[in-house]
């Protein structure tokens, strides 16, 4: 039984706790603080000693070993004598489940308000958001694939926030692969490895980012398959993401690509110009809100969605810069600004592949003769390559339609409408040529 000035004390250092956990998000970070701090339940005060009660064992190591001096120094801040934290495993029950999902600094950015749609990323975005409902599915995992900057992480992102805001009492776990390894290695180092299968196996929803990373890692395969295994036999959902199709994700164990596998596999397409054209669009609805005296000149937009067409992050920098730069001269950003201000992206951004790399990469790729790439010849064999070498040309160079219908062999522009048309239709419908579209495009890219 706790004396009055004991209750006074425990009392009055709950109401300073809230008021310090405050300043570490502030500090750490929201990502940081969600993952470790926020799980915390304070207990007592004595002695110079401050007990917290924590879901495992392992989270209390881990805090112990990376946030200690930060929250002691923020404690004593707020008038208490702190000299070490101690962490009770034993008072699980009042401790919230732990969670490690990091909501990105600008939240509302990587919501599914905020995640423009169009044909390159639909099938994805309807994915999600059906995992995102959180009842049962007919898919799991659900595998997330593309390139650099063509959302995976935003659709991540926005089904952990949607589960809270449908389901506050689900455990959602998000980390990246590289993390998770790092955690794994922490385990056996420290030999607590319970502490970590409990952590990983005792979650609703395990979202894993960038999973390529533990490609070649056999330890840590290992366990993270045991660990994908208990969680499927549990009936909980996992979401992954990687740069790549779990098929071709070299140096990962062909167990762990065929439990992948096993799932719905959606592949976020390189964006094309009407996407990248309402993304910009988006943004900058979204920066008038707050700033409504921007003006952006008829033609901006349309140019930045044709000329930065590899990475949408680079896409959406560019436009930010000109926000900036516009707000600190006091200038509308017309078509010359952006072509001054965003030079060097520009430069970077440039095509400078050719029209014969393409016509010789794709003919090597098929395994045809480049001669009949660019011949007479009408054989599917021939003609879905010359296709796919002219929407290649559309996409990568500044060349003409006419000019590119003459490069494969005097062909009119119409033909090469009509071929790169064609591939957009199938290129949605079509897994085996959107593979093959990525896979050239890493090598044209090269």
């Amino acid at each position: 039984m706790k004396s009055e000035e004991e209750q006074a004390q425990v009392g009055m250092t709950k109401d300073q706790w809230g008021v310090v956990r405050n300043e570490l998000k502030k500090t750490l970070g929201t990502s940081h603080y969600t993952s470790w701090i926020e799980p915390l339940v304070f207990q007592d005060l004595k002695d110079g000693v401050c007990t917290f009660g924590v879901p495992t064992t392992f989270i209390g190591n881990y805090v112990s070993q990376n946030f200690a001096d930060q929250i002691i120094y923020q404690l004593n801040r707020s008038g208490e004598s702190v000299k070490r934290l101690a962490f009770d495993v034993a008072n699980v029950a009042t401790a919230p489940t732990a969670s490690a999902v990091p909501p990105p600094a600008l939240e509302e950015r990587f919501t599914f308000d905020r995640f423009v749609v169009g044909k390159p990323n639909e099938l994805a975005y309807a994915a999600a958001k059906r995992v995102a409902e959180g009842g049962p599915v007919s898919f799991n995992p659900l595998f997330l694939y593309g390139g650099v900057g063509l959302g995976k992480t935003h659709l991540m992102h926005a089904i952990a926030h949607e589960l809270r805001q449908r389901q506050p009492e689900l455990n959602v776990l998000y980390i990246s692969a590289e993390k998770f390894m790092y955690e794994f290695v922490r385990a056996i180092r420290d030999n607590t490895m319970m502490d970590f299968k409990h952590l990983f196996r005792s979650v609703d929803v395990l979202m894993v980012d960038d999973v390529q990373f533990i490609a070649g890692k056999s330890s840590t395969q290992e366990e993270f398959f045991h660990t994908f295994n208990s969680l499927i036999d549990d009936q909980k959902q996992i979401i992954i993401s990687g740069d790549r199709a779990p098929g071709e994700i070299k140096d990962l164990e062909d167990r762990i690509k065929s439990r992948l596998q096993c799932g719905l596999v959606v592949d976020l397409h390189p964006t094309d110009y009407e996407l990248r054209l309402g993304i910009l669009q988006s943004k900058l609805t979204s920066h008038q809100n707050t700033d409504p005296d921007v003006v952006v000149a008829d033609g901006v937009l349309e140019f930045l969605a044709h000329r930065i067409s590899t990475n949408v992050r680079v896409l959406e920098g560019a436009l930010t810069r000109l926000f900036a730069f516009s707000s600190l001269v006091g200038r509308e950003i017309t078509l010359e600004l952006a072509q001054d201000c965003l030079a060097d992206i520009l430069r970077i951004s440039e095509r400078k592949v050719t029209v014969e790399e393409i016509q010789r990469k794709v003919s090597e790729y098929y395994s045809i003769r480049l001669s009949d790439m660019i011949g007479p010849k009408r054989k599917r064999d021939y003609a879905r390559p010359r296709q796919v070498a002219m929407w290649f040309c559309k996409q990568m160079t500044s060349r003409s339609l006419p000019e590119i219908g003459r490069r494969f062999g005097g062909r009119d522009h119409t033909t090469v409408i009509h071929g790169v048309r064609r591939i957009e239709d199938l290129r949605i419908k079509d897994s085996q040529l959107s593979d093959d579209l990525e896979n050239l495009r890493r090598q044209l890219e090269e």
